[in-house]
């Protein structure tokens, strides 16, 4: 398949890598000096004991590549404008768009409305173009043109479209996903994998920017483990108000909710970087929809808004 994947980061540079290795014709758009390596000397993905070497055609923007089959927007979801603005170069007549980020998508729900505030991504794609995608892994960019995958042969790839719709082509995604070592199962609808990881994320993007400490550092802190599962359960309630199943989630390969549990979340990570963080689709937005439900959440009402005022001091979010 012709496959672009726009924001080819640590999840995004371990999709591309295993794409193109399975035999994918794979283009990159990315930036600075992660683009020039991979260029230069393709995209090496360190997984376990083995080297993935991925041949991909590597562009700063859209306009080199051309039409796909398929886009993967990769980016965290606060930097999506930016694929907004270079969405027409690379779609076609029947290329689909599937957005693999944590949190709440901008097409999730209209009400929403700080998600897409300006409508420039409903605009740019199609809503029959639309794929929702969820990414468990654990990956790092170890170098320019190198990443680290930290979870081998427990990597999946949940794509869906929100219309629940089972196309010819988003089998062939499934396929491709597959054959390519990347776990990518049926499912009933995309949304109970969105709510499945975000009852993971609602405690860990929470309390380890709050503390500093790593996923396994936090399950094993005797007075913040019952604050997690308070968190937990609240993320929870909120999906079952909204009609959603999280329990008929597809599972990882090894059977386990979590993996690479000694790795600082990727919220920790921007904020440890400096880099904006997804704070308004990971955390406001699903809070937001608790309002919305009348659901009660007392511990996210205090971990959420401390989150938010620590990213907004660092100017790191904008609320």
């Amino acid at each position: 398949m012709r496959i672009c994947i726009f924001g080819a980061g640590a999840v995004g540079g371990h999709i591309a890598a295993k794409l193109a290795a399975a035999g994918n014709e794979v283009s990159v758009v990315a930036r600075g000096a992660h683009l020039q390596a991979m260029r230069e000397r393709g995209l090496k993905l360190m997984h376990g004991a083995e080297t993935i070497l991925g041949r991909v055609r590597a562009a700063e923007s859209a306009r080199e590549l051309g039409r796909q089959d398929a886009v993967f927007v990769t980016l965290k979801a606060n930097l999506l404008p930016a694929f907004a603005e270079q969405a027409e170069w690379l779609l076609g007549a029947g290329t689909a768009v599937v957005f693999v980020q944590n949190g709440i998508p901008w097409w999730y729900d209209a009400r929403l409305t700080r998600l897409d505030p300006d409508g420039k991504l409903a605009r740019a794609i199609a809503p029959e173009r639309i794929v929702g995608g969820v990414a468990y892994s654990a990956n790092e960019i170890v170098e320019p043109g190198v990443i680290e995958n930290h979870v081998p042969n427990n990597n999946m790839i949940v794509i869906g479209r929100p219309d629940r719709a089972e196309t010819p082509l988003l089998q062939r995604l499934r396929q491709a996903l597959d054959q390519a070592d990347l776990y990518s199962p049926p499912l009933d609808d995309i949304r109970q994998s969105i709510w499945s990881k975000l009852s993971q994320n609602l405690w860990t993007s929470t309390l380890c920017t709050l503390t500093g400490l790593t996923v396994r550092e936090l399950q094993e802190h005797p007075q913040l483990k019952p604050v997690a599962a308070r968190a937990a359960e609240e993320a929870l309630a909120i999906a079952r108000a909204l009609g959603v199943a999280v329990e008929r989630a597809p599972k990882r390969p090894s059977g386990k909710a979590s993996s690479g549990a000694a790795h600082k979340p990727s919220m920790l990570q921007d904020y440890e970087r400096g880099r904006p963080m997804e704070v308004e689709a990971q955390l406001v937005a699903p809070l937001e929809l608790a309002r919305l439900e009348k659901v009660h959440t007392p511990t996210l009402e205090i971990i959420v808004p401390l989150v938010v005022a620590k990213a907004a001091a660092k100017g790191l979010f904008t609320h």
